[in-house]
């Protein structure tokens, strides 16, 4: 709760927290609140100083209870930050909090973690004990020393979309929200007779399939109320998209980047995308084995709903063949390819690697179940639907391997450790410079910050022509001096 007093030349203001009484006097004259001078023992002398049984706090002297300004208590406030971290969890998310905790030890600063992403902000409900315990919690070094030494993330995490809730929480029944806005224009869920214009009408914590509720207000008045003055949001293009709306609508966010996907724009690199890949390097050279044994055609499933990233760079690093979404691959000549391999291979036997999103020519991707906050549907995998494609056309015994979450799992690899610790401390620097809107990120291969993406731009993608032979189906070797180390340019 904010509230302001005058009192003579004093403006006293303050905000209550549960167990808190925090206050700033400035430019009273009154005896009570007159800065005190010291002499040359460092006491205060005179009358200059605050009367007996006041107290001196941040440089100003304050008085007592019964004083005639009727302060009983005046104590300068800390400044707060919040940290959370939406979407799916990967390893070095700890490294970030960890880092951005200790770091605001040296500046007297207080760390609040929004557990279970933007969630916390949505369904927090102060008045409630149990609520503030299941959303808030307050970091420190102790609860945080041992925390990068594994992956998760230890604020866990949702998918959760401020701007489109189908569901609210029983305490924010009848109050009044905005219906969300259309992904296509519009506005989408509105009940009947709701007005076209956007204007707010009554939300219910049960709504239809069809309805949904931008609660941005909700959020800032929980930022307000948890005193929070800047935010971390540390997510993939999904949690970063809120970020740049909350930064638009005037409160202060630094975004950090983190996807096995590695497609976020206006970076080189996403925490997690390095262990990503030496999961799947590591699990596709023990497959080799048994796949061998059995003279088999092997396909590893991996994460890749939109870009390519994690299987073009599995590929390069097991110099095996690959298929990426952002090109249709004719399906007669990778079955040709296949084969080609098969059969130049002593233990006759061939590898490829998958996206999720990935397909041929002719190819009807398989969906299901409801869709997420974001819109986005669970796949079916590819991998098994290509598996029984190449066997039914060529009658090879083919297998199909799903390494999608395996490479979510388990601690961080070094370069995870290093880019985390390192978007953390640039994150925390942006914050003490006073900076919005603004994400930790890697640009020619340097530590930079960078806007936050605009959503409306959606993930980055490979360049196809530079990266992934279109004939061969497999990365592109040739030509790389110049380029960053991890080969591609933010876009």
């Amino acid at each position: 709760m904010a509230a302001s007093r005058q009192h003579g030349s004093l403006d006293l203001s303050w905000q209550t927290k549960p167990g808190r009484h925090v206050g700033v006097v400035t430019a009273c004259r009154c005896l009570s609140h007159r800065p005190a001078r010291t002499g040359p023992t460092g006491k205060a002398r005179g009358d200059a100083g605050p009367r007996s049984g006041g107290s001196s706090a941040g440089g100003l002297a304050v008085g007592p209870a019964g004083s005639r300004c009727g302060i009983e208590r005046v104590v300068m406030a800390k400044k707060r930050i919040g940290i959370l971290t939406g979407g799916g969890d990967v390893p070095g998310l700890n490294s970030v909090i960890k880092t951005v905790t200790y770091r605001s030890r040296e500046d007297d600063i207080e760390v609040i973690g929004l557990r279970r992403g933007w969630e916390a902000l949505t369904h927090l409900n102060l008045d409630d004990p149990g609520s503030r315990s299941r959303y808030v919690m307050p970091l420190n070094h102790e609860n945080t020393r041992t925390i990068d030494r594994r992956g998760g993330t230890a604020l866990h995490s949702s998918r959760t979309n401020p701007s489109r809730m189908r569901n609210l929480p029983d305490h924010l029944a009848g109050k009044e929200f905005p219906a969300s806005a259309s992904p296509k224009g519009g506005i989408a869920g509105t009940t009947p007779g709701t007005s076209m214009s956007g204007t707010k009408t009554s939300a219910t914590s049960k709504t239809s399939a069809t309805e949904s509720w931008d609660v941005s207000g909700q959020v800032l008045a929980n930022l307000s109320g948890l005193g929070i003055e800047h935010l971390i949001a540390i997510g993939g293009d999904d949690t970063l998209s809120y970020a740049a709306k909350l930064d638009a609508l005037g409160f202060k966010v630094i975004a950090v980047p983190k996807t096995m996907d590695n497609d976020v724009r206006n970076t080189e690199y996403c925490i997690g995308f390095s262990t990503a890949i030496t999961r799947a390097s590591d699990a596709i050279q023990r497959q080799r084995t048994t796949i061998g044994s059995h003279e088999r055609i092997g396909i590893f499933r991996v994460f890749g709903r939109d870009a390519g990233f994690t299987a073009l760079y599995t590929a390069y690093a097991t110099s095996i063949r690959c298929v990426i979404p952002e090109h249709k691959v004719d399906l007669d000549k990778l079955v040709e390819v296949l084969l080609e391999d098969k059969r130049g291979n002593p233990s006759s036997y061939a590898l490829l690697v998958i996206s999720e999103g990935a397909g041929w020519e002719g190819f009807a991707p398989r969906e299901y179940g409801e869709p997420d906050a974001y819109g986005h549907r669970k796949k079916a995998s590819v991998a098994e639907q290509l598996a029984d494609e190449i066997k039914r056309r060529t009658g090879e015994d083919t297998i199909a391997s799903d390494l999608t979450y395996d490479l979510r799992s388990g601690d961080p690899d070094f370069i995870d450790k290093l880019v985390a610790v390192t978007f953390g401390n640039m994150a925390y620097d942006a914050i003490l410079d006073g900076k919005s809107g603004l994400m930790s990120a890697l640009v020619g291969g340097c530590y930079d910050l960078v806007p936050i993406p605009d959503p409306k731009l959606g993930p980055r993608k490979l360049d196809v022509a530079t990266t992934y032979s279109t004939e061969r189906y497999r990365p592109i070797f040739a030509n790389k001096r110049g380029l960053p180390i991890f080969l591609s340019r933010a876009s």
